[in-house]
C-alpha cells in the first residue's frame, strides 16, 4: 500500500515537472505564468552594453532594460520625450538643453540625474576606440579631439538639467540620441554592463544562459505609471526558423521573429496564431572590402553588381516579401534617389567589365555568409550559394565561409572579409544613418565594413549633416547615392518586409521599423 502510494506520488511529480517544462515560461519559475512572455529569436545577443554592440539580437534585449533621453514613436521615428521631459535648441543649432524627468531610478537604486548623463557621454566620447564604441564614432563623427567630432561638451547645469554644446550643427542630433546605443546606463555599473545590464527601463535583468535564454523581470518602479504589463520576458535563442515556428505552435514561445516568408500563409490560416509585419526600413547587401584586391578595382565591383540576380533571390528566399534594392538606403527614407538606374542582371556585361579590369579568367575569393537569419536575409547561407553559383559563370570562384555571429561581425569589422553578406535596419529613419554610418570614411573600423573612402562623398555627407533645411539635405543625399552607385562598394540586394508571428493571446505588440521592440505595452490575455 505504501509502495503504491509512493509510485503514484512519483508519477504525479513527474507529470508536474513535464507540465512546467512545457509552460509558457519555458521552465523558469514564475508567480504568474500568464504574464511571462517568451520571445523566440534566431540567435543570442553578442552583449548587453548598449554602446559596445552593433547587432540586432543585442538591441532586442537592451531596448527593454534601458531608456534613452528621447524616444521614437510607437511605430515611427518621430522624437518624443523619455528620460528628458522637454528640451530647448539654440537658434544656431549648437546648444541643446534637456530638462530631465525627476524621481527616476536605475535598477540598482542609483538616482538618474544630469550627472549620470554626463558620465555616460564622457565614457563614450573620450574613449577613442571606434572598434568598441562603433555607433558613437559613426553617429557623432569620431571622438573628442577628432576633427569631425560633433559634440564639444556635455555638462550638468543642475541635478535635472543637462546641456549639450556641439562643434557644428547636426540635423539628426535628436534622432541620434533616441537610438538604442545611446541608452543611459547606471554609472556605478559601467564595468558590468556587458553581461549584467543596469538601466532605468521597464524590465530588469535577471539572468543570461548563453545561446539559450535571457530572462528579464518587471521593473516595479518604472517611471511610466502602470507599466510594464508583463511580469517577465524571456528571450530564447532558437536558430532555425522552422524550429522556432514549431515552438510557437506548441506554445513554448509566444512571439517570434525571423518567419520564413514561405510560412506566412500557413500562420495566417492557423486560428491560434497571428502575423505581424515590421514596417520596412532596411537593406540587405553584399559588401566588398575595398582595401583588398581585387575589390580595390571599381570595375570588378561593378562587374559583380551585374552578376547578382536579385529577382531570383526574392522569389527563392522571400516569397515576394521584398523588393530589389538599387541604393544603399530604402525608398521610405527622405532623400532616396529613384532616378538611379539599377545594374541589370547581365553576365556578359559582367565578363566584359572583369576583362577590362584585368581579370578575363576571373579570380578566387571568399564569400562570407551570415550564420543567423536576419530580417533582411532569412537564410544567409542559401543566399550566398545562389550568388556564388552565378559568380562561377563569370569565372569568379567564391568559397563560402561563415563563423559564429559575434565572431563574424568582429572579423568583418576588422576588414578580414573579402566579400560578405550583411544588412542594416535603420536606427533613426534618417538618410545619415545609412549613408554616413555605413559608407563614410569616418566610419571605417566602426560600421563601414566595406572600408570605403571617398573624399567627395565625405564632403557631401558632412554638409548634409550640418544642413537643417529638409529639401537641401534630400538633394545632397541624392548626389551621394550617385557617387555610391558609380563606385559600387556594395551590391544592394533587397529591402525586405519582415514577418513576425505570435500566439493569439498576445496583445499590444507593435513591431518597430528600427527592429528593436519595446515590450512595455504588451500583455497576454
Amino acid at each position: 500500500m505504501k509502495k503504491g502510494f509512493l509510485i503514484a506520488l512519483a508519477t504525479i511529480m513527474l507529470l508536474s515537472v513535464a507540465l512546467v517544462g512545457c509552460s509558457s515560461s519555458g521552465g523558469d519559475d514564475d508567480k504568474d505564468k500568464a504574464q511571462a512572455l517568451v520571445f523566440g529569436r534566431g540567435g543570442d545577443s553578442v552583449g548587453l552594453d548598449p554602446a559596445t554592440v552593433t547587432d540586432g539580437e543585442s538591441f532586442k534585449v537592451i531596448k527593454n532594460v534601458y531608456d534613452t533621453l528621447v524616444e521614437y514613436g510607437e511605430q515611427d521615428t518621430d522624437v518624443n520625450p523619455s528620460l528628458a521631459e522637454d528640451w530647448e535648441i539654440s537658434d544656431d543649432g549648437l546648444t541643446y538643453t534637456f530638462m530631465l524627468r525627476e524621481g527616476v531610478k536605475f535598477h540598482n537604486g542609483e538616482d538618474f540625474t544630469a550627472d549620470a548623463v554626463v558620465k555616460n557621454f564622457e565614457r563614450w566620447m573620450t574613449s577613442g576606440d571606434s572598434g568598441k564604441y562603433a555607433y558613437y564614432a559613426s553617429m557623432f563623427g569620431g571622438f573628442k579631439g577628432d576633427e569631425g567630432h560633433v559634440i564639444k561638451s556635455v555638462e550638468a547645469k543642475d541635478e535635472n538639467t543637462v546641456v549639450f554644446t556641439l562643434n557644428r550643427p547636426q540635423a539628426p542630433f535628436l534622432k541620434n540620441l533616441a537610438m538604442t546605443p545611446f541608452s543611459i546606463g547606471a554609472p556605478g555599473e559601467f564595468d558590468k554592463l556587458e553581461t549584467e545590464p543596469v538601466g532605468t527601463g521597464p524590465f530588469k535583468f535577471v539572468s543570461w544562459k548563453r545561446n539559450d535564454r535571457i530572462t528579464l523581470e518587471k521593473n516595479e518602479e518604472y517611471w511610466k505609471e502602470g507599466l510594464p504589463k508583463l511580469d517577465k520576458v524571456i528571450f530564447r535563442a532558437i536558430p532555425d526558423n522552422s524550429n522556432r515556428l514549431n515552438a510557437l505552435k506548441t506554445g513554448e514561445i509566444h512571439l517570434m521573429d525571423g518567419v520564413n516568408p514561405s510560412d506566412v500563409a500557413e500562420i495566417e490560416d492557423n486560428s491560434d496564431l497571428q502575423t505581424f509585419f515590421r514596417p520596412s526600413m532596411n537593406v540587405g547587401y553584399l559588401g566588398f572590402n575595398t582595401e583588398m584586391e581585387p575589390f580595390t578595382n571599381k570595375k570588378v565591383r561593378q562587374a559583380l553588381n551585374h552578376a547578382v540576380d536579385k529577382e531570383s533571390l526574392i522569389k527563392a528566399f522571400y516569397e515576394g516579401q521584398a523588393e530589389p534594392a538599387k541604393n544603399p538606403m530604402p525608398p521610405v527614407i527622405d532623400g532616396y534617389n529613384d532616378e538611379i538606374d539599377a545594374y541589370p542582371f547581365d553576365l556578359e556585361k559582367a565578363k566584359q567589365l572583369l576583362a577590362e579590369a584585368g581579370y578575363p579568367d576571373g579570380f578566387k575569393t571568399e564569400l562570407w555568409a551570415m550564420p543567423v537569419p536576419r530580417p533582411y536575409m532569412p537564410n544567409g547561407k542559401k543566399a550566398a550559394e545562389a550568388i556564388a553559383s552565378n559568380f562561377a559563370k563569370i569565372g569568379v570562384d567564391a568559397e563560402i565561409v561563415s563563423f559564429e555571429w559575434g565572431t563574424y561581425l568582429e572579423k568583418a569589422q576588422k576588414g578580414e572579409a573579402p566579400m560578405f553578406l550583411l544588412g542594416w535596419t535603420g536606427d533613426n529613419g534618417d538618410a545619415d544613418n545609412f549613408l554616413y554610418t555605413l559608407l563614410d570614411k569616418d566610419t571605417i573600423d566602426s560600421n563601414n565594413y566595406s572600408r570605403f573612402a571617398n573624399d567627395e562623398l565625405h564632403e557631401i555627407l558632412v554638409e548634409a549633416q550640418s544642413t537643417p533645411e529638409k529639401e537641401k539635405r534630400a538633394e545632397l543625399y541624392k548626389e551621394a547615392q550617385v557617387i555610391l552607385h558609380e563606385e559600387s562598394p556594395w551590391v544592394p540586394l533587397v529591402h525586405s518586409k519582415p514577418a513576425l508571428a505570435g500566439m493569439k493571446n498576445v496583445e499590444g505588440f507593435k513591431p518597430h521599423p528600427t527592429g528593436s521592440d519595446k515590450l512595455t505595452n504588451v500583455s497576454l490575455k
